[in-house]
């Protein structure tokens, strides 16, 4: 009888640590993504996304904020709702990073809830959009290997890193 009772124990402990360690506790860390691929639609509702852009405005009362980026000859922004991270000190046309989730609005207009909002002034944006593309690059090679294909070799352009 006792034995079944320890048994029984254990059996609903380890049924508690498995909930326990399926159970997301911190919010997923964040995809990098640039302006111009949130606001063209590539980003699905609800995903956790970091990107970054220059500050254009400010909007206390509605708690939001435009970042606003140029690639090639297009000016993308996008609207951050900053509820979160409020209060912060805006420099308008200083870069900001920023990590949290896409939400759509009513009127079809994709928007970022900041969990984390930090001026990054000083970025080098052509060395940033470089790494991004690499560190994808490696992703996928990875992702290839783990399915049994064989890796595509790559080749850097230019550059000393």
């Amino acid at each position: 009888m006792q034995q079944q009772s320890e048994e029984r124990r254990r059996s609903v402990v380890s049924e508690l640590i498995a909930q326990l360690i399926s159970v997301k506790m911190l919010p997923a860390p964040g995809v990098f993504h640039f302006l111009w691929e949130i606001t063209s639609g590539a980003v699905q509702e609800g995903a956790t996304v970091r990107t970054i852009g220059r500050l254009a405005s400010y909007r206390l009362e509605d708690s939001e904020v435009t970042l606003t980026l140029r690639h090639g000859s297009a000016q993308h922004q996008l609207v951050v709702l900053t509820g979160f991270v409020e209060p912060f000190l805006p420099i308008t046309g200083a870069l900001y990073m920023t990590l949290g989730e896409c939400e759509s609005r009513g009127d079809g207009d994709t928007v970022l809830r900041a969990r984390v909002l930090t001026c990054v002034e000083g970025v080098n944006l052509p060395q940033l959009e470089h790494a991004v593309s690499e560190q994808r690059r490696f992703f996928q090679e990875r992702e290839g290997e783990r399915e049994g294909g064989t890796p595509t070799p790559h080749t850097t352009t230019g550059g000393p890193c």
